[in-house]
């Protein structure tokens, strides 16, 4: 297992050779364009590093890597046209830069381009990337349904808050270090323990993202603090900050999450006071620690290197104790 950025470089080189010159312009550019804006593009280079991590050069996966990597901004291209979006990684939106029906047919060609890449491998490796890739794309469909229907819903539950953020983003984690150990030929066993770590990291990864939003440094958090507060998102502060309130504060927050002022100020830091006497930010720090942990048990069953695991556990240790 090497550094992050061997992972990062190799991507690099290898997007930088992915071939978008075509006609016509108007939908490949934008293609082009949104894969070229950047990004943490942690999926891709997991998938990279389990390939490495069983054995098998990580240069045998890059198709897979790749393939993460247009469907996750080909969701991304996608939800900014619901969302309304006119800024990615500080940059237009791609229907924002173009214009709404162009955003729609780009991202849909960029899915085809994701199937696109498996014809890189052999046929037996070909099937079980389309295999899991299919199932994931679904689930991360399934997963956008549940977050807008969400949005109109006042008595979302917990579990179901696990089940839309397992759906919409810790499958595809799952899947993209499943992908390097399809690749490098691992064992059934091996493949669905590192499924399950990526997925668990996942849950983790994005609990830690609702935190931040709240509780984050806006030099160092990339994003607006605040945002799911301004947006009125019942994430897994809300949810705890309700189940742990008295009447009183439960009706504050059903009265905040209700409202949109013309300047949040006051209500995000009402929200955020909440959230801390209530001590749903505590809770969710507890959970975040709590998936973080359920995915280094998955480890000691897997057939890797003590070296590897140390490996794995630095990586989750550093996505849980992150500020951006």
């Amino acid at each position: 297992m090497q550094n992050i950025s061997v992972y990062q470089d190799l991507l690099k080189t290898y997007l930088s050779e992915f071939n978008l010159d075509n006609e016509p312009k108007n939908l490949y550019e934008p293609i082009d364009y949104i894969l070229r804006l950047g990004g943490k593009r942690m999926r891709p280079v997991l998938t990279l590093m389990t390939a490495d991590i069983f054995n098998s050069n990580p240069k045998n996966a890059l198709a897979a890597a790749l393939s993460i990597e247009v469907f996750h901004n080909f969701s991304l291209v996608h939800d900014d046209i619901m969302d309304d979006a006119p800024y990615r990684r500080g940059k237009s939106t791609v229907h924002e830069k173009w214009d709404v029906n162009t955003g729609i047919l780009s991202g849909d060609a960029m899915l085809i381009l994701a199937y696109q890449l498996f014809e890189r491998y052999e046929p037996n490796v070909f099937q079980e990337l389309a295999k899991l890739f299919s199932k994931t794309a679904l689930e991360v469909c399934e997963g956008q349904q549940y977050d807008i229907d969400f949005e109109t819903r006042d008595d979302v539950t917990l579990p179901e808050y696990i089940k839309m953020i397992t759906y919409k983003t810790a499958v595809l984690v799952g899947a993209a270090m499943k992908m390097g150990a399809i690749v490098a030929g691992a064992s059934a066993e091996d493949q669905d323990a590192i499924y399950d770590f990526g997925m668990n990291l996942g849950i983790a990864f994005q609990l830690q993202d609702d935190f931040l939003d709240a509780f984050g440094d806006p030099k160092t958090f990339g994003k607006q603090v605040g945002g799911d507060i301004i947006e009125n998102k019942k994430t897994y502060l809300y949810l705890k900050a309700m189940e742990y309130s008295d009447a009183e504060y439960q009706t504050l927050l059903n009265h905040l999450f209700s409202i949109n002022p013309e300047d949040p100020t006051d209500k995000i830091e009402t929200v955020k006071q909440v959230f801390e006497t209530s001590g749903a930010s505590n809770a969710t720090k507890t959970a975040i620690k709590a998936y973080t942990d359920k995915a280094f048990t998955v480890l000691e069953t897997m057939s890797i290197s003590e070296a590897h695991k140390l490996g794995l556990r630095t990586f989750g240790t550093q996505l849980m104790n992150r500020t951006v």
